[in-house]
């Protein structure tokens, strides 16, 4: 392991070489550790380089990453894809396909949080201005929390804190050890950024840290029931603590949220929305926009640059992964793009919402049912756990420009001029890059109704959905969190935080329900893979499995450094042997 992160650590910008050279002279040629960074541009550099890592590890392993991990192993969605897709369905069944299944993105992470860590300790020496240095390591630390907060999400015991160049060495930790890291970090950067909101350029600000600490918090308090955090630098942070941070997101942030919850996602966009195919056509909806989203705290940004090499991650790889699955014609499921057909939702969850909120209105603002298109065909490319429902906030979108052509991409009727990297700007594999929004004012609006019981946050989430008042019990607490928030990667962590029983119950709701597996109708029997959803929650927790190839690095490095898989993983009960 430790060579593993001193490969990272060193390879912190693409740009950073060695500093060791056959001549005992200054390097005139290359930047190396002891001339960079040496000046605001470098730090800028520097800390781009960091962010890059969000799209890195896109483009690296676009399907196994936290973000659609969350939703393939939460009860909002089934595995889904072709019965060539494996991975998709092992993390619906908390199964492993491949012996190192998540690997690309364990290191990836580990390779933002080594840039992290050369930033942190290099920022000092550029010369900055206090408050430009604050804001640089500001960012530095929320991206690192960040990062940490993926990795012990999905890996549970991972080794940490590897907080410095020195050693980055490190013994497997998890509970207070390892989250009391993350919510250092998240306070620290939510200490150091200024009362300022960020301009929507993907940069995060201190409400965005302030939210992290929140989530983080909530998920740690509940999954290992410990209110009160020791951190590493010996300090606390208690429930008090965290909510009067949510408290100062929600009064003096300036973030807000927007009117009608259809004009948070894309297909709401002008061109879109109100063509004649639009199954939203005449409801006046218009997209809040990629980086004015009132109520976008902190997203990946995209951009026209990507091609089939380094910068695939450019592209947004996520709504590519859960397109809709081989029609006839990408205008056949006007306007969801095409796609790989990743996490079809689960008719329980549609089922479920519909009895609880029958008026609801973000049901319709987020899945669409197969049966608005007219030339819809069930099992194209061995499509399996088929359900005709679709999530439609993180979706390829198409659009049609005045000629009557439809393109891939909206974006490119809305603005035809854009120069595309590959020089083909209707790859539909490649021209999606609406922004990827990890946090929303309406999640820290009920964050505040949980810690702070405001029922002025509560009524507001839920008075936008066109519903009245209810009061906040937990609950309601739980109930809401799922409506508003479905789809975007939180709902797992918050099932976990509520306790094994809720969990596998919820779970365990999948099973059973109707499906389509290459064609044919069926029901999605989870227990016949090796006891089903609830079984293998009992076993994991959720946790996926460390990568074989990180437990064999870490055998020559002494025995306290030697990692140990995590329960219910590394037997033959484990692996999933593909569709049945």
């Amino acid at each position: 392991m430790k060579k593993l992160l001193y490969f990272a650590a060193v390879a912190v910008c693409s740009s950073l070489v060695s500093c060791e050279s056959f001549l005992d002279t200054t390097n005139y040629w290359s930047k190396t550790s002891d001339n960079f960074p040496a000046n605001e541009a470098d730090a800028d550099q520097m800390l781009i380089g960091i962010y890059n890592n969000l799209n890195v590890a896109i483009g690296n392993d676009p399907a196994n990453n936290h973000h659609l991990w969350a939703m393939a192993a939460s009860d909002d969605c089934l595995g889904g894809g072709g019965s060539n897709d494996p991975d998709f369905q092992a993390q619906d069944f908390f199964l492993n396909s491949g012996a190192d299944l998540y690997n690309s993105f364990y290191c990836d992470r580990y390779t933002g949080i080594a840039r992290a860590n050369v930033a942190i300790e290099s920022f000092p020496n550029c010369g900055l201005p206090e408050e430009k240095l604050n804001q640089y390591l500001g960012e530095a630390y929320f991206l690192r929390a960040f990062f940490y907060y993926e990795l012990a999400s999905m890996f549970g015991n991972i080794p940490c804190p590897v907080t410095s160049t020195a050693d980055a060495t490190q013994p497997q930790v998890s509970g207070e050890a390892l989250w009391g890291q993350i919510i250092q970090d998240a306070n620290t950067a939510a200490t150091l950024l200024p009362a300022v909101k960020a301009a929507g350029d993907g940069h995060a600000d201190r409400y965005a840290a302030q939210a992290l600490l929140g989530r983080a918090y909530l998920f740690y308090s509940g999954f290992y029931n410990d209110e009160e955090v020791t951190l590493p630098n010996g300090e606390t942070i208690t429930k008090a603590d965290v909510a009067a941070a949510i408290k100062d997101c929600v009064d003096n942030s300036g973030y807000s949220l927007v009117d009608d919850y259809h004009n948070l996602w894309p297909y709401s966009n002008e061109v879109t929305v109100e063509d004649p195919e639009s199954p939203w056509k005449g409801k006046g909806y218009k997209f809040v926009g990629n980086g004015t989203n009132p109520e976008a705290m902190f997203m990946i940004k995209f951009n026209t640059q990507p091609d089939w090499g380094t910068t695939i991650g450019y592209a947004n790889q996520y709504a590519l992964q859960m397109g809709i699955r081989a029609q006839d014609s990408f205008e056949d499921h006007f306007p969801l793009g095409e796609g790989w057909g990743k996490c079809p939702v689960s008719p329980a969850f549609v089922d479920e919402w519909k009895k609880a909120e029958p008026d609801d209105q973000r049901r319709d603002a987020s899945i669409l049912k197969s049966d608005v298109w007219d030339n819809y065909h069930f099992g194209r490319d061995n499509y399996v756990q088929e359900t005709g429902y679709f999530q439609t906030k993180n979706m390829p979108i198409s659009g049609r420009d005045a000629s009557g052509k439809l393109w891939h991409s909206y974006v490119n009727v809305i603005n035809p001029n854009l120069s595309w990297n590959e020089g083909e700007n209707d790859d539909y594999q490649l021209c999606t890059i609406d922004d990827l929004v990890l946090i929303r004012f309406a999640e820290v609006l009920l964050m505040d109704a949980e810690l702070n019981n405001n029922q002025t946050s509560f009524d507001a989430v839920r008075s936008r959905a066109g519903l009245a008042s209810k009061p906040i019990t937990p609950e309601n607490i739980r109930a809401e969190r799922r409506w508003e928030l479905a789809f975007e990667g939180i709902r797992f962590n918050d099932l976990r935080r509520y306790g094994e029983d809720y969990a596998v119950a919820a779970l365990d709701k999948q099973e059973g329900v109707k499906i389509w597996n290459i064609g044919v109708e069926g029901t999605n029997n989870a227990s016949k893979f090796n006891g089903g959803y609830g079984a293998r929650y009992k076993e994991t927790k959720g946790f996926v499995p460390l990568p074989s190839a990180q437990i064999a690095l870490s055998a020559g490095s002494g025995p306290e450094y030697k990692y140990e898989q995590n329960p219910g993983w590394g037997t033959t009960s484990a692996e999933y042997g593909g569709w049945q």
